[in-house]
């Protein structure tokens, strides 16, 4: 089949795994090839997590209820009307039986009006949206919406080593070369060895000069930086230290053959015309130690291969990251075939070290994420000791741990799945860690019902952060690997992914306070809308004042609930059950007790503003469940302004909840001290404005009425926070 573009195009979305080339960027976005479809295409990617999962079920649910319980209020009221007439259809009054069919629907759509959710999407939307414009400031960029709340019920964290762990400010510590071959007569000092003109000397300078992807930025001189892997960039800055130019060095020799380093070959070399030894044509080769010196030549049993092991081994338990080099001289033959070098006469060099050290704040961030219950694992390519030995210095990996819990790659894939099951939670490290083997431990954590986030910043960790529940990529890792990843961790520290998981806790426990705030207001309204609907007479709330109650209870407590600060507090918690139902039974409790609670509260009210005795309290209690037809403007804006100021008090308990401070701790709850000031500020000018008055039915309240409202209103508040008191003191 003839191809329909040219074939040296290369299209937008291709996987480029390795080796390095000189492109021209011909379109970008929506204008390449793939752009174009996906514009046309407009496909939906959005991901249902468990949570929004029973939140949909959660609204429909609760609308099928609201909207049953409607029926049969209308019912219910019909048949009571009848009732009244024997059912003798011509003794009943036509006209005030449409009337009365009019008010019972009334009744009815107030009571559908007031128990359907609508608000529940709003205020997830908002507690999202804020909580992924707050996590931007500590350094998460969230790609993908669903991470927010996921991150929250993170079990397990596989992380990498470098540049999350430690500063990836790597620098040439120590260097050990061999001058003396085969029969290591003689370790060369690593400080003189640049500062002459031996062959020795200059198959280390061009071998490290030419076998690289790296170039260093000069644009500040006193302090170069690096452009492109951070590894080969410490050893240019090293050679730029002795006074090597290595630009020069890349200008003078051409180069002939090239093997790009992957992290399953673990290695790189290329074939260059020496500039330095004019007339040789040079095999250099770079990478692990031990794959380096087990391809050179006549390595079993010599002392030198004694001298490398234990030099490495000292380098290693120091957390250093080591590099072996090797070179021949070859003919004109193709020594790199199929990704595999043939020569037969390589002579392994020596050793650098470089050190990268461990970011100050990550001991304490790890210390943070076993407290809050979440296991980490280190997945690194650099050795099992320099790997243990960074595990102890962030406080991984202790003196209790054993061989159980740490494993080499080809260990790893050796191992069948059954094998890896019994084994995976006990693996804290897998070092000389291969590409697939991340993506393999997180299917493996899966499958033992763990939440796992990853990271990862190369193109090869792309499946393991398309694997995870949240893929967190790195602030300076590839493109594909962004594009794989829910997360990316601009400054890629790892006290920024605790961040993110307390961030994620904490938006959970304010979608909680939401549901908790808005379904004790929908019992405590449905109760006294039901109540004087089955009891045969008007609503108690008015229809206008059903709206701005479901104002309050949707919009303005989702706007001052979801803005609630995160608390550092929720990582001293266990992670929480992902598929667990978001209503607890602590929630449910609290819904159904409060809202009853607030019933009878209300009802206390009217009796005081009475002054009245046992039995006018009996004839008010008819009068607020239905019994009685007597219901004044007065009582009714008496009671309409207890309902409000009792939740608007109860607003500060729902912000307390799942924590151990007082309801009035307000620090950083800015949004919810505005939009509390503004529903008192606007309950009084709808009941003291004459021209709000008539809108709302309601009437002016004496002063001695607000303080008795405030004071008995605000006893939800003050028996929160006896309770909290005593609990605290248990």
């Amino acid at each position: 089949m003839k191809a329909t573009y040219p074939s040296n195009r290369v299209l937008r979305g291709t996987k480029v795994m390795e080796g390095h080339a000189l492109m021209q960027v011909t379109a970008v976005g929506d204008a390449t090839e793939n752009g174009k479809v996906y514009k046309a295409a407009q496909i939906d990617n959005s991901v249902k997590t468990p949570l929004s999962e029973q939140l949909d079920w959660l609204g429909l649910w609760v609308s099928r209820l609201s909207c049953s319980i409607g029926v049969a209020v209308v019912v219910a009221r019909i048949v009571m009307y009848l009732a009244q007439y024997d059912f003798c259809f011509a003794e009943v009054d036509t006209l005030a039986f449409i009337a009365y069919i009019l008010q019972t629907l009334m009744i009815a759509m107030t009571l559908v009006v007031v128990s359907v959710p609508e608000g529940l999407p709003m205020a997830v939307t908002l507690s999202l949206a804020y909580s992924m414009r707050r996590m931007l400031k500590t350094n998460n960029l969230v790609r993908k919406m669903h991470a927010c709340e996921t991150m929250g019920a993170t079990t397990v964290i596989c992380t990498d080593k470098t540049g999350t762990l430690t500063q990836n400010r790597m620098s040439v510590e120590e260097a050990c070369f061999y001058s003396g071959g085969e029969d290591c007569k003689s370790i060369v000092d690593a400080n003189k060895i640049l500062l002459d003109s031996s062959d020795f000397s200059n198959e280390i300078k061009e071998g490290i000069a030419v076998n690289s992807t790296a170039s260093l930025d000069f644009s500040n001189p006193a302090a170069p930086s690096v452009l492109g892997n951070p590894t080969e960039g410490a050893l240019l800055l090293w050679l730029h230290a002795k006074g090597v130019d290595y630009e020069a060095l890349r200008e003078e020799v051409k180069v002939v053959e090239e093997l790009p380093f992957t992290t399953d070959r673990k290695f790189m070399a290329t074939v260059v015309e020496s500039a330095l030894m004019p007339g040789k044509r040079m095999l250099y080769v770079k990478g692990a130690p031990e794959i380096v010196y087990d391809l050179c030549a006549s390595t079993d049993g010599i002392p030198l291969k004694a001298a490398v092991d234990v030099q490495l081994k000292q380098y290693q338990q120091r957390a250093m990251r080591t590099l072996g080099f090797a070179c021949q001289e070859i003919g004109d033959e193709k020594v790199i075939v199929d990704g595999t070098i043939h020569a037969d006469k390589l002579r392994f060099l020596g050793i650098t070290a470089i050190a990268d050290p461990v970011r100050n704040e990550v001991p304490e961030s790890i210390g943070e994420c076993l407290n809050a219950g979440i296991c980490v694992k280190i997945v690194t390519g650099d050795t099992a000791e320099t790997a243990k030995e960074i595990g102890r210095q962030v406080g991984l990996w202790t003196d209790k741990d054993t061989d159980r819990n740490i494993i080499s790659g080809p260990e790893f894939a050796a191992l069948t799945d059954e094998q890896l099951d019994a084994l995976v939670m006990d693996i804290k490290i897998i070092a000389r860690a291969r590409p697939m083997d991340k993506k393999r431990l997180v299917e493996a954590l899966q499958r033992k019902n763990q939440v796992v986030a990853v990271t990862g910043d190369g193109t090869n960790d792309a499946p393991a952060l398309k694997a995870a529940h949240v893929g967190l990529s790195m602030g300076d890792g590839t493109s594909v690997a962004k594009e794989a990843s829910d997360i990316t961790i601009i400054d890629n520290s790892f006290k920024s992914i605790c961040k993110a998981v307390m961030w994620g806790r904490s938006l959970y426990q304010n979608i909680q306070r939401f549901l908790l705030f808005q379904l004790t207001v929908n019992v405590t309204a449905c109760m006294l809308v039901l109540c004087g609907a089955l009891m045969g007479t008007e609503a108690p709330l008015t229809v206008t004042q059903m709206l701005w109650i479901n104002l309050i209870m949707d919009t303005f407590a989702a706007m001052a609930l979801a803005s609630l600060p995160p608390s550092e507090a929720v990582m001293n918690d266990r992670p929480r059950d992902r598929r667990a139902f978001i209503i607890n039974r602590p929630m449910l409790a609290e819904i159904v007790g409060v809202g009853g609670f607030f019933f009878a509260l209300l009802v206390a009210l009217l009796y005081i503003f009475e002054h009245a005795d046992i039995q006018q309290l009996t004839d008010i209690v008819r009068v607020q469940i239905g019994e009685s037809s007597t219901v004044t403007p007065y009582e009714l804006t008496l009671l309409f302004t207890s309902f409000v100021m009792t939740h608007f008090f109860y607003l500060f308990n729902a912000r307390a909840f799942a924590t151990h401070r007082s309801a009035l701790h307000l620090k950083g709850c800015k949004g919810l001290v505005f939009i509390s000031t503004l529903i008192f500020v606007t309950q009084v000018c709808m009941v003291e404005l004459p021209g709000v008055q008539r809108f709302f039915n309601v009437v002016s309240l004496k002063p001695l009425d607000w303080l008795i409202i405030i004071v008995g209103s605000s006893f939800v508040l003050w028996i929160r926070e006896l309770w909290s008191l005593l609990r605290n003191k248990k």
